[in-house]
């Protein structure tokens, strides 16, 4: 699928037409997934563009690298600019997705990777609405399970993890669910392929702790905030496939998927198919405070313009 891709994007500290970014085919990040990534969600509401946790996105991005020794040769400011500077330079006026990213560059075939490596930055951003059907979605768990610490760092969001997500999702495809649930090495739920997920039950909002190899991810912290300040019960802990069943309510939670609800799994309807009221809610919170549109959680959003 292409992506509509906007004018100008960012590479190694400068704005240059998009058809003009190119990389060898000798890109060590190419052969071996050494690429680290972000993906931030920015919104066009009430005369301006809002960025969404824009300095949350940066810190994890840097943090990530850092995993594998690869340098992000930007400062958190600079990284910062060219984001603000990339919507401002394609004069976006609609929401839309910005993918910042850093990748080893020409090194060899060498596995050996140091903070010597060289890398480049870049980011590019389009426009996106909804990524799931809000009416709600239906899931499967697969069979593949989620890597966890003792193989490689589920906190790293690099390219290369993300070939987990990749057969996880085919294979959802194939069995004719529109996502999957993926299970840690204990057999507990993890997350989505490429979302966090909360189940409800009592009123009782429950997801999957860290040591499930679920990533901690920005959206999933902003529902677990929002919903303390609603007053609702959030419990962070392990969740046996079974309880995936008996749940009230589900939701996936990510910055392309937002708060996604799930209606169905493994062909069997949660709450009648119908998307349950706490769930509603947070929709509800979500949209709003994104939208700068509840000042109390101002702070979590940039204005480009």
């Amino acid at each position: 699928m292409k992506l509509p891709l906007s004018k100008y994007v960012w590479l190694d500290g400068k704005y240059i037409p998009t058809e003009k970014a190119t990389i060898p085919i000798t890109t060590h990040a190419i052969h071996y997934g050494t690429s680290v990534f972000e993906g931030i969600r920015a919104y066009w509401s009430v005369g301006n563009l809002f960025i969404f946790r824009l300095y949350d996105h940066i810190k994890r991005f840097r943090k990530s690298g850092s995993f594998y020794n690869m340098s992000l040769n930007f400062s958190d400011s600079q990284i910062n600019n060219a984001i603000i500077g990339l919507c401002k330079k394609n004069k976006i006026k609609k929401s839309c997705y910005i993918r910042p990213f850093y990748f080893i560059g020409e090194y060899g075939i060498n596995l050996h990777v140091t903070n010597m490596a060289p890398t480049h930055a870049a980011a590019f951003v389009f426009p996106l609405g909804h990524l799931f059907d809000k009416n709600g979605i239906s899931v499967g768990v697969s069979s593949w399970r989620k890597f966890s610490d003792v193989s490689t760092p589920p906190q790293a969001k690099m390219g290369g993890n993300y070939l987990n997500s990749i057969i996880a999702t085919q294979e959802a495809k194939n069995n004719g669910f529109d996502e999957a649930i993926l299970l840690d090495h204990t057999g507990n739920v993890s997350e989505a392929p490429g979302e966090n997920i909360f189940i409800v039950r009592d009123e009782k909002i429950i997801t999957p702790t860290l040591s499930s190899s679920a990533l901690d991810g920005i959206t999933r912290d902003t529902v677990i905030t929002i919903a303390k300040d609603l007053d609702m019960d959030v419990i962070q802990r392990d969740i046996p496939r079974s309880e995936i069943y008996l749940a009230d309510e589900i939701f996936l939670t990510g910055t392309a998927a937002e708060i996604t609800p799930v209606t169905c799994v493994d062909k069997k309807k949660i709450n009648d198919g119908i998307i349950g009221d706490v769930t509603k809610k947070l929709i509800s919170s979500y949209h709003t405070i994104v939208r700068n549109k509840n000042s109390h959680y101002s702070h979590w959003l940039t204005a480009v313009y």
